[in-house]
């Protein structure tokens, strides 16, 4: 690509911004057909906030606009290779799993993950964390729109449900007892990655009280082992997105309480979760993130095995589903545009109670006196709303027997699978691991000197390789932006994708956030020889 890929892209993206009343700069989310956005709240094309009412055939929209940082000042058009590294690296984390959990080898061996941002704030979400009261490992990745809060509160809360929904009902009386005598908790989660600073600090008390009903009704139904792990699963996607309906419907006195609680559930968040104990991988879907394995077959042949489907308009199964639950007089309406409702492109997702609520639900807690501009609050009703609800966080169940062949786990929120396709990202994941052995000096078998260390680098930045990634997630994030469309990588590219403005990004790529999860086959061999099954291919995924 010529030196004026910047330019181009910077020009194409100023096509975008209109000029609108009183010669304010403003753009629409929506006036590009490159827009990443996965709520569209009106037509493209419409000139003012009334005209926009009146198209969308809904309640007058209070947010469909929003400023931009760019008047006509020069871009900083080109970013140094040692920029560029510096941005794309900011955000990783990489952790072996003996170095974080006090226990024997396990099936795991590490994780690698990143994520880079295109809206601000960023609205895509991810955590890691081991269940202390049970044997597995959780990894999330959790898709935000129409603001971060959902996300936000997915990525804090989720897990905690999953891990009281695979408690025994000796260690759910426990934490009863432990609560009903004010004594401390058993400790439910080590975080292997925090989630960061919560804005929920304060209303934390709110969520455990939730918490420990859903375990005092798990406590009712008298399973001694607990729920299995796909039904431990299916109830926490929805049992979370049911409180996160039902506490902004109850009466609360702290103001700040209430604005996170409306902010959590009129924006939406998908969620990709994967749970790994021994050798048993469940993944657990609401949405169009995604997560596939890499496998080495035999032969040394590499394959991908997807362990999730896109909970969207190209889905067949989805499109039946919503059919199914609808009235046949709806089926021209219910997707539109590709979308549901011709708004929203995911068809499962947590919050977004525009798209649950009934009218009446909807306008009964907006006039509580809430500053919904001030809070970025869409008061919005699409058309053809007839017969709520037509979004469900109900996810989508996938268990897979793990193989000496399964070598490794991607999980990304869609701003990777955009740009990349499964077998893409099982490519660029090999390469990784194909440089990682290849560039490590065998400093055991020469004596470590300067010299040979000096000898070293030098032969690297020779072949080019001083700027190779380190972290498998940070690799594949490298290429979703900086490749062209034979697959292959643009510095001049990657550079103009990263100088964009944040109010230009979010209209050429999406947040992305990654995390890679390297499996240990000779722990995964020596259980599987154990139960006798010799590493034998258990063969596809099951989608429960």
């Amino acid at each position: 690509m010529s030196s004026t890929v910047s330019y181009w892209i910077l020009s194409s993206a100023r096509k975008t911004i209109a000029t609108l009343q009183g010669g304010q700069r403003l753009y629409s989310r929506y006036a590009s057909n490159r827009s990443k956005s996965k709520w569209r709240l009106c037509p493209q094309g419409q000139a003012t906030l009334k005209d926009n009412a009146a198209a969308c055939g809904g309640i007058a929209l209070q947010k469909a606009y929003r400023h931009t940082s760019t008047e006509e000042e020069d871009f900083h058009l080109q970013l140094s290779p040692e920029q560029v590294n510096e941005v794309l690296r900011a955000g990783e984390s990489a952790h072996k799993i003996l170095d974080l959990v006090s226990r024997a080898p396990d099936s795991v061996l590490r994780f690698e993950s990143n994520q880079l941002a295109a809206n601000s704030p960023v609205e895509d979400r991810g955590g890691i964390a081991a269940c202390l009261q049970t044997n597995g490992l959780l990894f999330g990745i959790f898709d935000g729109h129409g603001g971060h809060a959902c996300a936000q509160a997915v990525s804090e809360r989720l897990f905690y449900y999953v891990a009281v929904s695979l408690m025994s009902q000796q260690t759910l009386e426990q934490m009863e007892e432990a609560m009903e005598s004010m004594k401390p908790l058993l400790p439910i989660l080590q975080w292997l990655k925090h989630p960061g600073d919560s804005i929920y600090k304060d209303v934390t008390s709110v969520h455990l009280d939730h918490l420990r009903v859903y375990w005092q009704e798990l406590l009712n139904l008298h399973m001694e082992m607990g729920l299995s792990t796909e039904e431990a699963l299916m109830y926490s996607f929805q049992r979370l997105d049911s409180d996160i309906s039902l506490e902004i419907q109850a009466p609360l006195e702290d103001e700040m309480t209430r604005n996170l609680s409306l902010q959590v559930a009129f924006s939406g968040a998908t969620a990709c979760l994967a749970h790994v104990d021994g050798v048993h991988l469940h993944v657990a879907n609401a949405g169009d993130c995604r997560a596939i394995l890499g496998v080495q077959e035999d032969n040394g042949m590499w394959s991908c095995l997807p362990l999730t489907q896109d909970h969207n308009a190209w889905n067949p199964a989805e499109l039946s589903r919503l059919k199914r639950e609808h009235p046949e007089s709806e089926d021209r309406t219910v997707i539109m545009e590709n979308r549901l409702l011709g708004v929203l492109m995911p068809c499962r997702a947590f919050g977004d109670v525009q798209l649950k609520w009934s009218k009446e639900l909807q306008r009964s807690v907006l006039e509580r006196g809430f500053d919904t501009e001030a809070l970025n609050i869409y008061q919005f009703t699409p058309p053809h709303y007839y017969t709520p609800p037509y979004l469900t966080a109900r996810p989508e169940v996938t268990y897979h027997r793990l193989r000496p062949q399964d070598k490794f786990l991607v999980l990304a929120s869609d701003g990777l699978w955009d740009v990349l396709g499964n077998e893409d990202v099982v490519r660029l994941v090999v390469e990784h691991l194909a440089e990682e052995g290849q560039h490590k000096p065998d400093l055991a078998q020469r004596p470590t000197n300067l010299g040979l260390m000096q000898g070293l680098l030098q032969q690297r930045k020779a072949q080019g390789l001083h700027a190779a990634d380190q972290n498998a997630a940070t690799r594949l994030i490298r290429y979703a932006i900086g490749n062209n469309e034979y697959g292959e990588m643009e510095p001049e590219r990657l550079s103009a994708m990263l100088t964009l403005p944040e109010d230009l990004a979010r209209m050429y790529r999406d947040d992305i956030t990654v995390t890679v999860v390297f499996f240990n086959s000779d722990s995964i061999g020596a259980s599987s020889k154990a139960e006798g099954e010799g590493g034998q291919a258990s063969g596809p995924a099951e989608f429960v």
